[in-house]
């Protein structure tokens, strides 16, 4: 988590709960949409935190991973931002 967002335990918190809702949502076709589009909102506003993770040799030895993984990491988020955007498309 970046240094200069407070609260970063309660955000990781925040963030999970409405990853785990948003894939919930995406099970029922009635709040499909909603949620394809609350994922990408949801993706794009952790992106900064996965951009800090390749920076941080802090954070990666927390998380346990390289550098390197933390990149390759990265442009999966596009990916998976690409993937919930199909499932706005009713």
């Amino acid at each position: 988590m970046p240094n200069y967002l407070s609260f970063h335990l309660e955000l990781v918190y925040l963030s999970g709960f409405f990853e785990v809702l948003f894939g919930v949502m995406l099970l029922f076709k009635k709040y499909r949409v909603l949620a394809a589009k609350g994922l990408i909102l949801l993706l794009i506003a952790v992106f900064p935190a996965n951009i800090y993770l390749t920076q941080s040799s802090l954070a990666q030895s927390l998380l346990d991973i390289t550098q390197e993984t933390a990149i390759i990491r990265l442009p999966f988020q596009v990916l998976f931002i690409l993937f919930a955007y199909w499932f706005t498309k009713e």
